[in-house]
Protein backbone atom coordinates (compact mmCIF):
# COMPACT_ATOMS: atom_id res chain seq x y z
CA UNK A 1 0.00 0.00 0.00
CA UNK A 2 1.52 3.69 -1.08
CA UNK A 3 2.57 5.53 2.13
CA UNK A 4 3.22 8.70 0.08
CA UNK A 5 1.07 10.90 -1.61
CA UNK A 6 -0.47 9.69 -5.05
CA UNK A 7 0.27 12.16 -8.07
CA UNK A 8 -2.80 11.64 -10.30
CA UNK A 9 -2.03 12.81 -14.42
CA UNK A 10 -5.21 14.25 -16.40
CA UNK A 11 -5.44 16.43 -19.42
CA UNK A 12 -7.11 19.85 -17.86
CA UNK A 13 -10.09 20.33 -19.71
CA UNK A 14 -13.22 20.44 -17.66
CA UNK A 15 -14.57 16.94 -18.86
CA UNK A 16 -10.59 15.06 -18.69
CA UNK A 17 -10.68 16.33 -14.86
CA UNK A 18 -14.64 15.45 -14.38
CA UNK A 19 -13.71 12.23 -15.46
CA UNK A 20 -10.29 12.02 -13.40
CA UNK A 21 -12.32 13.23 -9.97
CA UNK A 22 -14.62 9.62 -10.70
CA UNK A 23 -11.66 7.20 -11.03
CA UNK A 24 -10.09 9.02 -7.86
CA UNK A 25 -13.32 9.27 -6.28
CA UNK A 26 -13.44 4.87 -6.31
CA UNK A 27 -9.94 5.17 -5.11
CA UNK A 28 -10.49 7.34 -2.32
CA UNK A 29 -13.79 5.00 -1.21
CA UNK A 30 -12.14 1.76 -1.40
CA UNK A 31 -8.79 3.10 -0.09
CA UNK A 32 -9.07 6.24 2.25
CA UNK A 33 -5.40 5.74 3.72
CA UNK A 34 -4.09 6.82 0.09
CA UNK A 35 -3.79 10.58 -0.45
CA UNK A 36 -4.11 11.90 -3.84
CA UNK A 37 -3.27 14.57 -6.13
CA UNK A 38 -4.29 15.96 -9.05
CA UNK A 39 -1.58 17.27 -11.54
CA UNK A 40 -2.98 18.63 -15.39
CA UNK A 41 -1.67 19.36 -17.87
CA UNK A 42 -2.16 20.42 -21.47
CA UNK A 43 -1.70 17.77 -24.11
CA UNK A 44 -0.55 18.69 -27.83
CA UNK A 45 -3.98 17.38 -28.99
CA UNK A 46 -5.32 20.32 -26.75
CA UNK A 47 -3.36 23.18 -27.98
CA UNK A 48 -3.53 22.12 -32.05
CA UNK A 49 -7.17 23.01 -32.63
CA UNK A 50 -7.40 24.39 -36.28
CA UNK A 51 -6.26 21.42 -37.72
CA UNK A 52 -7.93 17.49 -37.72
CA UNK A 53 -6.45 14.96 -35.62
CA UNK A 54 -5.56 12.86 -38.65
CA UNK A 55 -3.25 15.84 -39.98
CA UNK A 56 -1.20 16.37 -36.71
CA UNK A 57 0.11 13.10 -35.66
CA UNK A 58 -3.95 11.27 -34.18
CA UNK A 59 -4.90 10.21 -30.91
CA UNK A 60 -1.36 9.71 -29.61
CA UNK A 61 -1.05 13.41 -29.31
CA UNK A 62 -3.94 13.23 -26.33
CA UNK A 63 -1.26 10.73 -24.23
CA UNK A 64 2.21 11.85 -25.28
CA UNK A 65 2.29 14.57 -22.63
CA UNK A 66 1.40 12.49 -19.62
CA UNK A 67 3.05 9.10 -21.00
CA UNK A 68 6.09 11.45 -20.69
CA UNK A 69 5.33 12.69 -17.13
CA UNK A 70 4.72 8.89 -15.94
CA UNK A 71 7.90 7.67 -17.53
CA UNK A 72 9.83 10.53 -15.77
CA UNK A 73 7.88 9.75 -12.51
CA UNK A 74 6.26 13.17 -11.93
CA UNK A 75 3.04 11.47 -11.63
CA UNK A 76 2.32 7.54 -10.78
CA UNK A 77 -1.03 7.19 -12.95
CA UNK A 78 -2.62 8.60 -15.35
CA UNK A 79 -6.56 8.68 -16.53
CA UNK A 80 -7.50 9.04 -20.07
CA UNK A 81 -10.65 8.61 -21.73
CA UNK A 82 -10.06 4.95 -23.84
CA UNK A 83 -11.33 6.17 -26.73
CA UNK A 84 -8.65 9.06 -27.45
CA UNK A 85 -5.63 6.16 -26.54
CA UNK A 86 -3.76 4.50 -29.20
CA UNK A 87 -4.67 1.28 -30.43
CA UNK A 88 -1.19 0.28 -28.95
CA UNK A 89 0.22 1.38 -25.60
CA UNK A 90 4.24 0.93 -24.55
CA UNK A 91 4.79 -2.09 -22.50
CA UNK A 92 6.30 0.36 -19.56
CA UNK A 93 2.91 1.97 -19.10
CA UNK A 94 0.07 -0.70 -19.30
CA UNK A 95 -3.31 0.18 -18.78
CA UNK A 96 -4.13 -1.03 -15.02
CA UNK A 97 -8.13 -0.56 -15.23
CA UNK A 98 -11.10 0.18 -16.87
CA UNK A 99 -13.73 2.21 -15.06
CA UNK A 100 -17.28 1.27 -15.33
CA UNK A 101 -18.66 2.12 -18.55
CA UNK A 102 -20.67 5.35 -18.81
CA UNK A 103 -23.29 6.24 -21.86
CA UNK A 104 -21.63 4.26 -24.70
CA UNK A 105 -23.71 5.83 -27.38
CA UNK A 106 -23.50 9.34 -29.63
CA UNK A 107 -25.83 11.69 -29.14
CA UNK A 108 -27.70 14.79 -31.74
CA UNK A 109 -27.31 18.30 -29.68
CA UNK A 110 -29.36 21.06 -31.00
CA UNK A 111 -28.92 25.02 -30.06
CA UNK A 112 -30.55 26.35 -26.69
CA UNK A 113 -34.21 26.28 -27.49
CA UNK A 114 -33.85 24.82 -31.06
CA UNK A 115 -36.12 21.71 -31.22
CA UNK A 116 -35.52 20.25 -34.37
CA UNK A 117 -32.40 20.10 -36.44
CA UNK A 118 -32.61 22.36 -39.86
CA UNK A 119 -30.52 20.19 -42.46
CA UNK A 120 -29.47 22.92 -44.22
CA UNK A 121 -27.41 23.46 -41.67
CA UNK A 122 -24.20 21.82 -41.29
CA UNK A 123 -23.98 18.99 -38.25
CA UNK A 124 -20.32 19.40 -36.54
CA UNK A 125 -18.27 16.09 -36.26
CA UNK A 126 -15.02 15.62 -34.59
CA UNK A 127 -14.23 12.48 -37.21
CA UNK A 128 -14.98 10.39 -39.74
CA UNK A 129 -16.70 7.41 -37.66
CA UNK A 130 -20.00 10.09 -36.69
CA UNK A 131 -19.95 11.91 -40.31
CA UNK A 132 -20.36 8.33 -42.02
CA UNK A 133 -23.01 7.16 -40.18
CA UNK A 134 -24.37 10.53 -39.79
CA UNK A 135 -24.70 10.60 -43.80
CA UNK A 136 -26.17 7.27 -43.87
CA UNK A 137 -29.00 8.70 -41.56
CA UNK A 138 -29.87 11.76 -42.89
CA UNK A 139 -28.64 11.58 -46.60
CA UNK A 140 -26.25 14.25 -48.17
CA UNK A 141 -26.39 17.12 -45.07
CA UNK A 142 -23.41 19.57 -44.86
CA UNK A 143 -21.18 18.06 -42.48
CA UNK A 144 -18.41 20.36 -40.97
CA UNK A 145 -15.35 19.35 -38.76
CA UNK A 146 -15.21 20.78 -35.07
CA UNK A 147 -12.41 20.07 -32.27
CA UNK A 148 -12.06 21.25 -28.94
CA UNK A 149 -13.54 21.04 -25.43
CA UNK A 150 -17.71 20.40 -25.26
CA UNK A 151 -18.16 23.87 -23.62
CA UNK A 152 -16.07 25.58 -26.84
CA UNK A 153 -18.64 23.21 -29.23
CA UNK A 154 -21.34 24.20 -27.26
CA UNK A 155 -20.63 27.92 -27.98
CA UNK A 156 -20.03 27.24 -31.49
CA UNK A 157 -23.26 25.70 -31.90
CA UNK A 158 -25.40 28.15 -29.71
CA UNK A 159 -23.57 31.05 -31.69
CA UNK A 160 -25.30 29.20 -35.36
CA UNK A 161 -22.06 28.13 -36.42
CA UNK A 162 -23.50 24.69 -36.59
CA UNK A 163 -27.03 23.46 -36.92
CA UNK A 164 -26.48 20.28 -34.56
CA UNK A 165 -23.67 18.22 -33.11
CA UNK A 166 -22.84 14.94 -32.48
CA UNK A 167 -20.85 14.27 -29.33
CA UNK A 168 -20.70 11.57 -26.79
CA UNK A 169 -23.10 11.05 -24.11
CA UNK A 170 -20.67 10.30 -21.47
CA UNK A 171 -18.87 12.83 -21.59
CA UNK A 172 -22.24 15.79 -21.56
CA UNK A 173 -23.20 13.07 -18.98
CA UNK A 174 -20.07 13.79 -16.48
CA UNK A 175 -19.60 17.78 -17.18
CA UNK A 176 -23.89 17.76 -15.85
CA UNK A 177 -25.26 18.84 -19.27
CA UNK A 178 -27.23 15.66 -20.13
CA UNK A 179 -29.98 18.37 -20.64
CA UNK A 180 -28.47 18.85 -23.89
CA UNK A 181 -29.34 15.96 -25.45
CA UNK A 182 -31.67 15.83 -28.20
CA UNK A 183 -31.57 12.50 -29.72
CA UNK A 184 -29.49 9.48 -28.61
CA UNK A 185 -28.11 6.97 -31.48
CA UNK A 186 -29.23 3.76 -31.32
CA UNK A 187 -26.51 1.23 -31.85
CA UNK A 188 -28.55 0.42 -34.85
CA UNK A 189 -27.95 4.01 -36.29
CA UNK A 190 -24.37 5.20 -34.94
CA UNK A 191 -21.74 2.29 -34.02
CA UNK A 192 -19.83 3.69 -30.66
CA UNK A 193 -15.91 4.36 -31.08
CA UNK A 194 -14.14 1.63 -29.32
CA UNK A 195 -14.30 2.19 -25.69
CA UNK A 196 -16.05 5.49 -25.21
CA UNK A 197 -17.49 5.66 -22.19
CA UNK A 198 -14.57 3.68 -20.44
CA UNK A 199 -12.03 5.28 -18.67
CA UNK A 200 -8.07 4.01 -18.79
CA UNK A 201 -5.95 4.11 -15.89
CA UNK A 202 -2.33 3.96 -17.04
CA UNK A 203 0.66 3.65 -14.65
CA UNK A 204 4.15 2.14 -14.90
CA UNK A 205 4.91 -1.93 -15.36
CA UNK A 206 6.31 -3.60 -12.06
CA UNK A 207 4.86 -1.01 -9.79
CA UNK A 208 2.32 -2.24 -6.78
CA UNK A 209 -0.80 -1.25 -8.06
CA UNK A 210 -3.30 -3.50 -5.82
CA UNK A 211 -5.37 -0.26 -4.73
CA UNK A 212 -6.32 -0.05 -8.48
CA UNK A 213 -8.15 -3.35 -8.22
CA UNK A 214 -11.45 -2.13 -6.91
CA UNK A 215 -11.30 0.94 -9.58
CA UNK A 216 -10.84 -1.84 -12.70
CA UNK A 217 -14.82 -3.41 -13.80
CA UNK A 218 -14.48 -6.85 -15.27
CA UNK A 219 -17.05 -5.60 -17.98
CA UNK A 220 -15.21 -2.88 -19.08
CA UNK A 221 -12.41 -4.93 -19.33
CA UNK A 222 -13.95 -7.72 -21.58
CA UNK A 223 -15.47 -4.73 -24.20
CA UNK A 224 -12.05 -2.56 -23.93
CA UNK A 225 -10.50 -6.21 -25.05
CA UNK A 226 -13.02 -7.39 -27.77
CA UNK A 227 -12.96 -3.36 -29.17
CA UNK A 228 -9.88 -2.77 -29.55
CA UNK A 229 -8.95 -5.63 -30.86
CA UNK A 230 -10.99 -5.31 -34.03
CA UNK A 231 -9.70 -1.79 -34.25
CA UNK A 232 -5.93 -2.88 -34.41
CA UNK A 233 -6.90 -5.78 -36.61
CA UNK A 234 -7.93 -3.37 -39.28
CA UNK A 235 -5.57 -1.18 -38.26
CA UNK A 236 -7.52 1.49 -37.00
CA UNK A 237 -5.83 5.14 -36.59
CA UNK A 238 -7.52 7.98 -35.35
CA UNK A 239 -8.83 9.12 -38.92
CA UNK A 240 -10.12 5.49 -39.75
CA UNK A 241 -13.52 5.31 -39.17
CA UNK A 242 -13.54 1.96 -37.64
CA UNK A 243 -16.50 1.46 -34.81
CA UNK A 244 -16.91 -1.22 -32.61
CA UNK A 245 -19.44 -2.11 -29.71
CA UNK A 246 -19.18 -5.20 -27.45
CA UNK A 247 -21.92 -6.48 -25.45
CA UNK A 248 -21.50 -8.87 -22.00
CA UNK A 249 -24.47 -10.98 -21.46
CA UNK A 250 -23.58 -13.64 -19.03
CA UNK A 251 -20.55 -15.75 -20.11
CA UNK A 252 -21.12 -14.47 -23.58
CA UNK A 253 -19.55 -11.12 -25.80
CA UNK A 254 -21.54 -9.68 -28.83
CA UNK A 255 -19.51 -7.84 -30.48
CA UNK A 256 -20.99 -4.67 -33.44
CA UNK A 257 -18.00 -3.56 -35.50
CA UNK A 258 -17.84 -1.21 -38.94
CA UNK A 259 -14.98 -1.22 -41.31
CA UNK A 260 -14.54 1.65 -43.52
CA UNK A 261 -12.35 1.42 -46.65
CA UNK A 262 -11.09 4.85 -47.38
CA UNK A 263 -10.00 5.21 -50.71
CA UNK A 264 -13.50 3.81 -51.97
CA UNK A 265 -15.47 5.34 -49.48
CA UNK A 266 -17.22 2.21 -48.39
CA UNK A 267 -17.73 0.66 -45.06
CA UNK A 268 -19.53 -3.04 -44.00
CA UNK A 269 -20.97 -3.90 -41.02
CA UNK A 270 -21.64 -7.01 -38.94
CA UNK A 271 -21.69 -8.89 -35.61
CA UNK A 272 -20.12 -12.24 -33.93
CA UNK A 273 -20.60 -13.89 -30.68
CA UNK A 274 -18.48 -15.30 -27.99
CA UNK A 275 -17.33 -16.58 -24.62
CA UNK A 276 -16.14 -13.93 -22.55
CA UNK A 277 -12.29 -15.55 -22.66
CA UNK A 278 -12.20 -14.84 -25.90
CA UNK A 279 -12.77 -11.33 -25.94
CA UNK A 280 -9.59 -10.56 -27.98
CA UNK A 281 -9.91 -13.64 -30.54
CA UNK A 282 -13.82 -12.01 -30.87
CA UNK A 283 -12.37 -9.07 -32.15
CA UNK A 284 -9.31 -10.06 -34.06
CA UNK A 285 -11.78 -12.62 -36.27
CA UNK A 286 -15.00 -10.11 -36.69
CA UNK A 287 -12.02 -7.77 -38.15
CA UNK A 288 -10.82 -10.42 -40.19
CA UNK A 289 -14.29 -11.56 -41.58
CA UNK A 290 -15.40 -8.25 -42.49
CA UNK A 291 -12.22 -7.29 -44.42
CA UNK A 292 -13.17 -10.63 -46.26
CA UNK A 293 -16.85 -9.47 -46.82
CA UNK A 294 -15.30 -6.42 -48.09
CA UNK A 295 -13.02 -7.96 -50.45
CA UNK A 296 -15.79 -9.90 -51.92
CA UNK A 297 -18.25 -7.09 -51.91
CA UNK A 298 -20.74 -8.75 -49.67
CA UNK A 299 -22.60 -6.69 -47.79
CA UNK A 300 -20.62 -3.06 -48.48
CA UNK A 301 -22.63 0.13 -48.71
CA UNK A 302 -21.46 3.67 -49.90
CA UNK A 303 -20.08 5.83 -46.94
CA UNK A 304 -20.43 9.00 -49.06
CA UNK A 305 -16.88 10.32 -47.98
Amino acid sequence: MPNKIIRVGSRESVLAVAQTELVMETIRKNHPEVELELVTMKTTGDKILDKSLDKIGGKGLFVKELDKALMEGRIDISVHSLKDMPMETPDELPILAYSKRGNPFDCLVLPEGVDSWDHTTPAGCSGHRRRVQLQKLFGDVPIKGIRGNIHTRLNKLDSGEYGALVLACSGLARVGLSSRIHHVFTLEEMIPSAGQGILAVQGRKGEDYSWLMETDDPISRIQATAERAFVRTLDGGCSSPIAAYAQVSGQEVLLTGLYYHDPEGIYVTGTKTDRIENAQKLGETLAEELKSRFLCGCGVENGGL
